[in-house]
């Protein structure tokens, strides 16, 4: 299973700068979108994402961890994981919510992911670049809404979920780009958890360092840039 690039052919993704109709090469089903392969291959985010969701939700309902860094590692081994793509729009609320109830967090766990899912899938591929809004930090909003049963008409949760992704997206954006959906999602995750201690007291666990272990499979890694680099790790040893 290819870690990156185009699900069918393997080869690099194209993106539009306005969207166009194309037919997923899975499902069949015609969909507009600014992304194919050079090959002309497109994958729809439902295909994209199914396999690899109902992953994230068989293995975050079954782990004992606290640290969501190491649940949302664990998951990205998956062969249904990709380097990059719409999945990691659910991965990182999930691991949140994961670890923010075997931490201690009172949450009813199966009912909040199978709502992380449904609010995560909404959030389309690629609205990074076309956006300017991470996926991965919309889903801390997600995970903080979820805790807080934050509805459109709340008043102080409103605001805290809205402030949560905001601080996710400025961490996200002081990197630059391109954009690394592991760089993101860790990024991402590790601002909620500082954010989640802040307001409610519950401390999930964190490795210290993070380093990232997929940089192989994306062409555009920042390397020495990126804080997850291995680099870092040895000249901190060093």
């Amino acid at each position: 299973m290819n870690k990156q690039g185009c699900l069918i052919c393997g080869k690099p993704l194209v993106y539009l700068e306005q969207e166009k109709p194309m037919e997923c090469a899975i499902c069949h089903q015609t969909f507009l979108s600014n992304a194919c392969c050079e090959d002309g291959h497109f994958i729809c985010d439902n295909c994209h994402e199914k396999r690899g969701i109902e992953e994230i939700l068989a293995y975050c309902s079954t782990t004992d961890s606290k640290n969501p860094i190491e649940i949302a590692m664990a998951l990205m081994d998956s062969p249904w994981l990709y380097m990059h793509g719409p999945e990691h729009h659910v991965l990182v609320g999930a691991a949140l919510l994961t670890a923010y109830h075997n931490a201690g967090g009172s949450l009813d766990l199966p009912h909040a992911l199978e709502e992380m899912a449904q609010r995560g899938q909404k959030v389309p591929g690629g609205i990074c670049g076309f956006w300017g809004c991470c996926g991965a930090a919309v889903s801390c909003g997600i995970y903080l809404s979820i805790l807080t049963q934050s509805t459109p008409l709340s008043e102080e949760s409103w605001g805290l979920c809205n402030q949560t992704t905001s601080t996710a997206l400025e961490a996200i954006g002081s990197f630059g780009g391109p954009r690394c959906c592991k760089r993101d999602s860790f990024t991402a995750i590790k601002t909620a958890v500082a954010r989640t201690k802040e307001l409610f007291g519950i401390e999930m666990e964190l490795p210290q360092p993070i380093v990232c272990h997929y940089s192989a499979y994306n062409p555009q890694c920042l390397g020495k840039r990126c804080p997850y680099n291995r680099y870092h790790t040895m000249v901190k040893k060093g």
